[in-house]
């Protein structure tokens, strides 16, 4: 890809990325306040499919380098799965 009117890449997919995000927050509130069933299921589907973009972008970005994850430790992993197990009781 080239870049665009000076943006970069890697700096357009951060904005796309970044407003991903955004968008499947807001998407998930009105899921959670549908008062009606049909809306609900709709406003579901829609926030499946953006969940889905969200991890396309993010996946790519990965692929190229621009998105860096650090493999968490066990003892990590097993301290949050301790700490939300003790709270869910």
């Amino acid at each position: 890809m080239m870049a665009t009117q000076g943006f970069a890449d890697k700096d357009m997919m951060t904005d796309v990325l970044s407003s991903q995000k955004s968008i499947t927050g807001v998407y998930n509130t009105y899921a959670n306040e549908c008062a009606c069933a049909n809306l609900k299921a709709d406003m579901m589907n829609i926030l499946k499919e953006e969940h889905q973009i969200q991890h396309d972008v993010f996946t790519e970005m990965q692929k190229r380098g621009w998105y860096q994850t650090e493999p968490a430790e066990m003892t990590k992993i097993n301290e949050a799965k301790q700490k939300y197990l003790n709270t869910s009781l």
